[in-house]
């Protein structure tokens, strides 16, 4: 985080130092402070500041009550929980509450609902994406909803937000541990898309929606698209595009038969519309039209599959395991006709500068 007050006296520059939290196995919670942009770090002399027993503290500040909050996953015999602490000043913290049900690497933030800048409320989440919704007070978390599922994929693990995004862009960006390795590559296991986290209204309730932030339009090449398109079983309409890497959208409407079966380089994707159900390998998921429409948004990668549905509310962050030769798209329709009103497809180049290219 960013101490822009000042308020643990770390300050030798120009600038506000950067503050940061970890946990230092057998002693406890630690501050660390960098007053070059974070080239170099200066461990806090009166470290550790919380002792417990647990880990991966999230720091944060809280405007209302002018202090610093660090929720941390915290053991008691039998019990997981998330702990709250606070400081006035980075060095010296007081436990305040803590709440049972959630297992390490918390995260905890506020964000509007339905974009209400008026109307925020917090969102409390931890390493398998389970969440709950409500109301913090600087002190104690107070959860309007139950524990809520997060992703529903296979692949998705111990994800964080970033802090102290400029107050212009103001949005809530996550990154997940996606858990797919990759033989062969000097590296085991990967990272998820970055997504845009918002609080929609649903009837069931608000509810924390996943979508893929606007850069990634910066990777879109070719382009394939269809409008009012109907189609029939029988035919498959991307029989034409192959590739590798590629950001699908679609929007179509459904009756109370037939499915829509996508095959991403061989892996199917199905929607079953006498069910309300999207498959993908073992999982399935209700996912129910909204005034008769479903959307949904593929982000094809090398080694996973990230699914997004009607804007985000359902989010499948999924190991693909697809054989390398196999680089063809398909989209049929089985026992009904479909209609959709749009059918995107783009390719992507890689976000890794390609040499010699």
């Amino acid at each position: 985080m960013v101490d822009r007050a000042n308020t643990g006296g770390f300050k030798t520059g120009t600038e506000a130092p950067l503050v940061a939290a970890y946990t230092s196995m057998d002693r406890g919670e630690c501050i660390v402070f960098s007053n070059d942009r974070g080239r170099t770090w200066t461990e806090f002399a009166g470290n550790p500041v919380v002792k417990h027993q647990g880990r991966d503290p999230r720091l944060l500040w809280h405007g209302p009550t002018r202090q610093w909050v660090m929720a941390v996953y915290d053991e008691l015999p039998g019990k997981r929980c998330i702990a709250f602490h606070t400081s006035a000043d980075l060095k010296q913290w007081q436990f305040q509450s803590r709440i049972e049900g959630f297992y390490e690497c918390p995260d905890f933030f506020e964000l509007p609902v339905d974009g209400n800048p008026t109307n925020k409320l917090w969102v409390l989440t931890a390493a398998s994406s389970e969440y709950m919704v409500g109301k913090f007070d600087g002190r104690q978390f107070t959860p309007q909803t139950p524990k809520l599922p997060g992703h529903r994929g296979d692949a998705f693990y111990a994800a964080k937000t970033y802090s102290d995004i400029p107050a212009r862009d103001g949005r809530r960006i996550q990154i997940g541990w996606a858990t797919i390795a990759t033989p062969g590559m000097p590296f085991n296991q990967m990272m998820a898309f970055p997504c845009e986290l918002t609080l929609r209204s649903t009837g069931e309730g608000v509810r924390l929606c996943f979508q893929p932030v606007r850069e990634l339009e910066r990777l879109h090449t070719d382009h394939h698209s269809w409008s009012a398109l109907t189609l029939e079983p029988g035919t498959n309409v991307l029989s034409g595009v192959r590739g590798d890497l590629f950001d699908l959208l679609t929007q179509f409407t459904v009756g109370n038969q037939g499915e829509v079966r996508f095959a991403i380089r061989g892996v199917p994707v199905v929607y079953n519309a006498a069910k309300h159900e999207l498959i993908c390998k073992d999982r399935r998921n209700s996912l129910r039209p909204v005034d008769g429409k479903v959307l949904l948004q593929i982000l094809v990668d090398r080694t996973s599959l990230e699914i997004f549905g009607n804007d985000g509310l359902l989010y499948m962050p999924t190991a693909a395991g697809f054989l390398p030769q196999d680089r063809s798209l398909a989209l049929t329709a089985a026992d009904a006709i479909v209609h959709f009103d749009s059918l995107e497809v783009y390719e992507l180049q890689s976000v890794w500068p390609q040499q010699g290219r």
